[in-house]
């Protein structure tokens, strides 16, 4: 009967590392989360990390003089003022709260992984279930998104929007 037990155990754990391993994605593809934030909400009072290593702002875009190297997104002139621009191949949207203030957050919300699809009213929107986001600094402002968007690293050179 030991026997019989120990070889249950073996097929039961090699199952579940096969589906575990199903799970994942090397190639940063669509093969789970894209946040590295806890798939459960926050506590109430509690504020999830930074994703950028930032104190909960997003990174502001500076001019860089050496040409940055990354994926071009857009001109400066393409992103309104107090609006902004989602890029669906990148899932990552522009905002500039103000003039010559850019700032850039994942695309994909928070709530259930759709990607946002307009900017509108100073709000990054959801269309799945209506979460709406600060172009600030993409904090929630109407739910269910249970955390902000992360913050993602763009740069501005000259009047080029370089994803970093």
């Amino acid at each position: 009967m030991t026997s019989s037990a120990t070889t249950r155990r073996t097929v039961l754990f090699a199952s579940a590392a096969a589906l575990t391993t199903g799970c994942g994605s090397d190639d940063g593809g669509d093969g789970g989360t894209t946040s590295s934030a806890p798939a459960t909400p926050d506590a109430p009072g509690t504020s999830a990390p930074a994703a950028t290593g930032t104190t909960g702002a997003a990174p502001s875009a500076t001019p860089s003089p050496s040409g940055p190297a990354g994926t071009a997104l857009a001109k400066t002139s393409e992103i309104p003022v107090g609006g902004g621009k989602v890029f669906d191949k990148e899932k990552v949207v522009v905002t500039q709260p103000e003039a010559g203030e850019f700032k850039a957050f994942s695309a994909v919300c928070t709530h259930q992984g759709c990607l946002v699809n307009k900017v509108a009213d100073g709000t990054i929107d959801c269309p799945c279930h209506g979460s709406k986001f600060k172009v600030t600094d993409a904090a929630v402002v109407a739910g269910p998104a249970p955390r902000p968007l992360p913050a993602k690293q763009i740069t501005v050179s000259g009047d080029s929007i370089i994803l970093t």
